[in-house]
């Protein structure tokens, strides 16, 4: 068998549903809005992020799973247009908010979802999705965002297949199922006659920076879905048994930086 002949859109799609993946309603992420706003500005992820972009000859740029504008507002000084979607109305004001206390009067926003008609969507220069690749189907999502950009799409996507550390999920019996992780964006980008690079961005655990084990229950109940008593227990063990490593989530994790050039079309 040839690479060519390996459908990796259905086996992202089957991975992800063996894995137990499914959409945040946007109602999680409105109630999480105003607090990432705080979290996320000048982080140094984002100064990874930026540091690797190209905006030569580029005046537009569609931020898509935008939050509260981390990147596209940090950007727009050096742009014309921004552009902000997500389908979380909680982020998209919050976006709005960031863009006026700035003074970026030419960034707007718009609801919209992965999986919803992309078909009215503009198309910009650049196209960027940080940390929002989650998604359910992956090669659709490609296409969308290669569709909407007129030189470059950028995106992260998870290295690993957990944003929570490995020894926990094992304490808790958590351990047996992974995401699929970007693995699969190359191949499915190399099947669409892309040539992606590829770069790594270091980043804490997701349940780092927490103060409290019912602040670490609430993060960890958040990326994980429900727990049980007896996992509730068992991560209580494991917080408490290290209080240096409770406070940074344990081990951290990486996020894949993928970029490749669009025909112009």
């Amino acid at each position: 068998m040839t690479l060519t002949a390996i459908n990796f859109g259905h086996l992202y799609r089957t991975h992800m549903a063996d894995a137990g993946g499914r959409e945040k309603p946007p109602a999680a992420w409105d109630a999480r809005a105003r607090d990432m706003n705080k979290a996320v500005t000048n982080s140094l992820y984002v100064q990874e992020f930026v540091g690797r972009m190209n905006l030569e000859g580029c005046d537009s740029l569609l931020d898509m799973g935008c939050g509260t504008g981390a990147i596209g507002l940090t950007l727009a000084p050096r742009l014309k247009r921004v552009v902000g979607v997500d389908y979380s109305r909680g982020m998209l004001a919050e976006f709005t908010h960031n863009a006026q206390t700035s003074g970026i009067a030419y960034a707007e926003v718009i609801q919209r979802a992965w999986e919803d008609d992309w078909q009215d969507l503009p198309v910009c220069d650049v196209v960027v999705a940080s940390r929002s690749t989650t998604v359910m189907d992956m090669a659709d999502a490609l296409q969308k965002l290669d569709s909407k950009a007129r030189k470059r799409v950028y995106l992260t996507n998870l290295v690993g297949g957990s944003f929570i550390d490995r020894g926990l999920l094992i304490a808790i019996g958590r351990q047996g199922k992974t995401f699929p992780d970007y693995i699969y964006i190359l191949n499915i980008l190399y099947q669409m006659g892309r040539q992606p690079r590829l770069d790594y961005i270091e980043a804490r655990g997701r349940l780092a920076g927490t103060e409290s084990f019912a602040e670490f229950l609430a993060k960890a109940t958040f990326s994980l879905g429900e727990l049980t008593l007896d996992e509730q227990a068992r991560m209580a063990d494991w917080y408490y048994a290290d209080a240096e490593r409770a406070s940074r989530g344990g081990e951290g994790f990486k996020w894949a930086f993928i970029s490749w050039e669009t025909d112009g079309s």
